[in-house]
């Protein structure tokens, strides 16, 4: 993968001048934000751990110079995350991808079992109902974010709808925008909800998760789901964790 230097094509954009993210939300993300994500119960408080994190600096880097630039963020609604990026002048937007996706598939359960119980057929091939989930979700204009926080949402979808998100992200992300994105070296044991602590610091919470991790990416699949970004950077950590830059 290519190494990066700081540059943008065109000038940035005044909010008056940037298309604006609609307001719906999906239901999924309403009842995320509300819960706040809260890990299956247990005795004990979850075991947090924290990481230095050189893509995030650089993630940072790369926004530097925006203004008042739009951000999404597709993991749980953190309010650490969310006002530090708010502190630095961005409009927040979060979507809870595998919440949302855990909510669409109960619905599409729900349907099937009725359609089975009225002697119908359902429709249940995964690239349909890729299709029809992201239909559902997301619905921004294209070209609306500076950036874009997409964690290790990858790591735990099936072929199709990655490669759907990964197409969607990029229709959403204006030239010059960043994705933050991680990566699993090996599958790993534990899911983790991530928090931006400060500019150079993570911290990963334990949490539940309905979904198994789905494969470990190489260099290659990775460049391939990101190849219409101009540049992309990987910094690979001792945790099992290698993180992402992407420009577009």
């Amino acid at each position: 993968m290519n190494f990066f230097g700081k540059t943008r094509p065109g000038p940035v954009q005044s909010m008056s001048n940037r298309q604006v993210p609609g307001s719906k939300v999906h239901p999924a993300t309403v009842m995320a934000v509300d819960s706040g994500h809260k890990a299956t119960p247990s005795a004990e408080a979850p075991q947090k751990s924290g990481r230095q994190s050189n893509g995030l600096k650089e993630f940072l880097w790369q926004l530097e110079g925006i203004g008042h630039g739009h951000l999404l963020d597709l993991g749980s609604a953190r309010q650490t995350t969310i006002t530090f990026f708010i502190e630095r002048g961005f409009k927040v937007y979060t979507e809870d991808f595998l919440a949302t996706w855990q909510y669409f598939l109960e619905e599409e359960a729900q349907r099937a079992k009725k359609a089975a119980a009225e002697g119908e057929r359902p429709e249940t091939l995964a690239e349909t109902r890729a299709q029809r989930f992201l239909e559902t979700t997301m619905l921004y204009p294209d070209d609306t974010f500076d950036a874009v926080l997409l964690w290790d949402i990858l790591d735990y979808l099936d072929t199709d709808l990655m490669n759907k998100l990964a197409a969607r992200i990029t229709s959403l992300v204006r030239d010059g925008g960043v994705i933050f994105a991680m990566f699993h070296t090996r599958k790993p044991i534990l899911f983790h909800r991530y928090r931006v602590m400060d500019a150079q610091n993570l911290e990963l919470v334990p949490a539940s998760c309905p979904f198994q991790p789905q494969r470990v990416f190489q260099n290659r699949e990775i460049s391939n789901l990101f190849s219409r970004f101009r540049t992309s950077k990987m910094f690979v950590g001792r945790d099992q964790l290698r993180e992402g830059l992407f420009v577009k």
